[in-house]
């Protein structure tokens, strides 16, 4: 079982990686300004575990609940290239670049984050760097670069394989997700908040909201980062929450995560485009 969620990680980044081009990824990041840099690092580090935090006043969970939709905010870039972000009006390139900023910042984010949100409760947490940068080196970086090398030396048998690799990697995933949840039982399912799939949309849709409303970039960059910022990592999230929390019983709350965002992604996607939609032709 261990073994199952790495293994769709690794698949699912592979696509990520052939699916990025240098020149447009490039292109993609030079037209956001510094401000802007520094306003996404909120939308996507700081406002959804800020929401998690406040869902506990809002909605009775419970304390591994919390935690788990805690770990689910502090984690962004999930592997998951969606349907959304290749449809007409959202940037697929800056999509696997923000991915791979965000990558890059999760060493130094995620201590800060959690520590920060520990002192709190009278809580020391301290996770690693090092910890962080050798877990996304192995599943997140490794298998980038494998994409990417693939899609340089080969780039017709990367653009035949990439989509059907993202289909693999999302199901596999979906299914790690259902068997956890299965090995847990029906005792400890019952035991879980009503409460806690409406508090996971909640999260979902803050996570857009906070692309939509503290970022303010163009038209496409908006659309394409608040559908990647709901698109939170799940599998990092299950992994920190069981080694640092404590938090064993948290799976619940990341699995309503992770059934809930594609679908809060979706509806994203379509009111986007009903927007357009709803403009007035000029003449």
């Amino acid at each position: 079982m261990k073994s199952i969620l790495p293994a769709a990680v690794f698949v699912l980044m592979m696509s990520v990686g052939m699916s990025l081009r240098h020149d447009k990824r490039l292109a993609a990041y030079r037209r956001l300004t510094w401000s802007a840099w520094l306003r996404l690092l909120l939308a996507t580090f700081i406002v959804p575990p800020a929401i998690a935090l406040l869902l506990p006043h809002i909605f009775p969970l419970t304390l591994p609940e919390m935690s788990g939709l805690f770990m689910v905010g502090v984690a962004p870039g999930a592997p998951l290239m969606t349907r959304n972000i290749a449809k007409k009006g959202f940037d697929m390139h800056l999509a696997a670049g923000y991915q791979l900023w965000g990558a890059l910042l999760i060493p130094v984010m995620i201590p800060l984050v959690v520590f920060a949100a520990g002192r709190f409760y009278d809580r020391d947490i301290w996770i690693p760097p090092h910890v962080l940068l050798k877990e996304i080196t192995q599943k997140q970086f490794l298998p980038l670069l494998l994409g990417m090398a693939l899609a340089y030396l080969l780039p017709a048998i990367s653009d035949k394989l990439q989509r059907p690799m993202t289909v693999i990697g999302n199901v596999v995933l979906t299914v790690a997700i259902v068997a956890f949840l299965f090995k847990m039982g029906p005792v400890a399912l019952k035991a879980l908040t009503p409460w806690l799939p409406v508090a996971a949309l909640v999260l979902a849709v803050g996570s857009v909201l906070a692309i939509r409303y503290l970022l303010r970039a163009d038209v496409v960059t908006d659309r394409t980062l608040a559908i990647c910022n709901a698109n939170r990592h799940v599998g990092l999230a299950l992994l920190l929450s069981g080694q640092y929390l404590h938090a064993k019983a948290a799976l619940p709350a990341v699995a309503a995560y992770a059934i809930v965002a594609p679908f809060v992604m979706g509806a994203t996607s379509k009111w986007f485009h009903r927007g357009e939609k709803a403009e007035p032709v000029k003449a």
